[in-house]
């Protein structure tokens, strides 16, 4: 891979069936898979889902930073945007659990619940020393997808051909936004 890529960094993501993915594995599986791709170095970062054990994801986080792996850890609710609380509640979990990178993707049903997202990125961005990525998805959350970044969301996801997450945008349309908006 890195032939093709050359220096651009790869993140490397496992996505399971309860978060988005299409593949349903065990808890043992999924770590022990997250687990080669750290000791293997596949990739300069990897994505690590919270809602997993404990302690055996403390200890990937560990073993990703002793392989200089980056961490983004995550968590998508495909159903909902959770209460601005949740929200805040999940991301500083995850720093406090050694993500180096904090993600958190919602459903947002209306404006409102885009809003609880945003307000939610804003105030743990001031909380939290890790940069942060957040993301409401679908049509209605592609603003926090282009904006997210006024509000204290790193990065965005564009797709490069196919999407992978609804409501993502083609890294051309992500580009012209930013551009418009200026923020880059």
């Amino acid at each position: 891979m890195r032939d093709v890529v050359g220096e651009l960094p790869i993140l490397v993501t496992f996505r399971t069936k309860n978060e988005g993915g299409v593949l349903e594995l065990g808890e043992d599986e999924y770590l022990d898979l997250v687990a080669t791709v750290v000791t293997n170095r596949l990739g300069d970062a990897v994505d690590i889902e919270l809602f997993h054990d404990e302690e055996r994801v403390k200890d990937l986080v560990k073993q990703a930073h002793n392989y200089n792996v980056v961490v983004i850890m995550s968590n998508h609710d495909f159903e909902k945007v959770p209460a601005k609380d949740v929200i805040e509640f999940r991301l500083k979990k995850m720093a406090d659990l050694g993500a180096d990178v904090p993600k958190l993707a919602c459903m947002p049903h209306s404006a409102d619940d885009v809003l609880t997202l945003l307000s939610a990125t804003n105030d743990a961005h001031k909380a939290l020393a890790n940069p942060i990525i957040t993301m409401a998805m679908a049509d209605l959350g592609k603003v926090s997808r282009i904006a997210g970044q006024v509000f204290g969301s790193c990065l965005s996801f564009g797709a490069v051909g196919k999407t992978s997450a609804p409501g993502q945008l083609s890294i051309e349309d992500l580009r012209n936004a930013e551009n418009y908006l200026e923020l880059h």
